[in-house]
């Protein structure tokens, strides 16, 4: 089983490593036996690493890393794993070219227009969500929901399931995977020490600790604990560096007066270098690809 990991966690890579709590996520469910514990929690199925379970590569790889955080086909289901620290209304739409990317090279040697049909793996979104602001315990947010004309009946439609991994949230799928509960743990534990005024990376060197005696992701953070800090540490940097932009912004435009469109608002963060692609989509409630498109233009227009 090929396991990719981001070992970059040196300061100089802060823009790298942006969200310790998806990089987190990513290397402790890319794990087999963990994120096999995690799709039965979510398939009420009882799939085992030895012998029960299917696992189909593309790519020459159980994980297809093409965009999100996990991705991988399990009994002919592609199943799609994000997780993010902020609620995204555009996940469909993202889903939506995820899968089709996948299903390319699903078909890439098979006869489209002819008679047969061709079988691809059932889909599957879920986002986890871990983020501080208040959230239900699940959400279901649909593609058609964007639709510039609104429909009854659309021909077309993807829904994303997200659902509130924060701890104490969905009570029952963290007693079935323990794996996921352990992760929540965790992250609770580094903010209840942030929130006792403990210095940043005594706080979560002490949290990663306290999960280590406690044998709480024990055999995982004892292997990874070096970079697990340290993409703690960074994220943290970047969250409150984040939080002072979008304060420093609002506070920007009351002294103005004025509401700054979308495009605006893209400009000036696309020129300041300081966020990434994903962030400037939630600040500015677009798609990833728009942010792109005005990437473009704002290139085009300094030549």
């Amino acid at each position: 089983m090929e396991i990719r990991k981001n070992t970059e966690t040196s300061d100089d890579n802060l823009h790298v490593n942006r969200e310790y709590k998806s990089d987190t996520f990513k290397l402790y469910f890319s794990q087999k036996k963990e994120l096999i514990e995690l799709y039965n929690a979510l398939n009420d199925t009882a799939y085992t690493v030895d012998d029960e379970v299917t696992i189909n590569t593309l790519e020459n790889s159980i994980f297809l890393k093409i965009y999100n955080d996990v991705s991988f086909v399990l009994s002919n289901t592609v199943n799609m794993y994000e997780h993010q620290s902020t609620i995204n209304p555009n996940m469909p739409l993202r889903d939506l070219f995820y899968i089709n990317d996948i299903y390319k090279k699903e078909t890439m040697r098979k006869d489209l227009y002819g008679y047969k049909r061709i079988m691809v793996p059932t889909p599957k979104f879920v986002v986890f969500y871990n983020g501080i602001d208040d959230a239900p315990e699940k959400q279901i947010l649909k593609l058609s929901d964007s639709y510039g004309k609104p429909t009854d009946a659309p021909e077309l439609e993807l829904t994303v399931t997200v659902l509130n991994v924060n701890y104490g949230h969905n009570k029952a799928l963290m007693d079935k995977c323990t794996a996921l509960r352990d992760y929540a743990t965790l992250i609770q534990r580094i903010r209840d020490n942030l929130h006792k005024g403990i210095a940043k990376e005594e706080a979560i060197v002490s949290a990663v600790d306290s999960c280590i005696e406690d044998h709480i992701m024990e055999e995982f953070l004892l292997r990874e604990k070096a970079g697990v800090i340290n993409m703690h540490i960074l994220d943290f940097d970047e969250e409150l560096h984040n939080q002072s932009l979008v304060e420093y912004g609002i506070e920007q435009g009351i002294e103005q007066g004025i509401s700054l469109g979308t495009d605006n608002v893209l400009i000036n963060m696309i020129k300041s270098g300081e966020l990434d692609d994903e962030k400037m989509a939630q600040y500015a409630g677009c798609s990833i690809e728009y942010v792109d498109a005005v990437r473009r233009s704002i290139a085009q227009d300094s030549i």
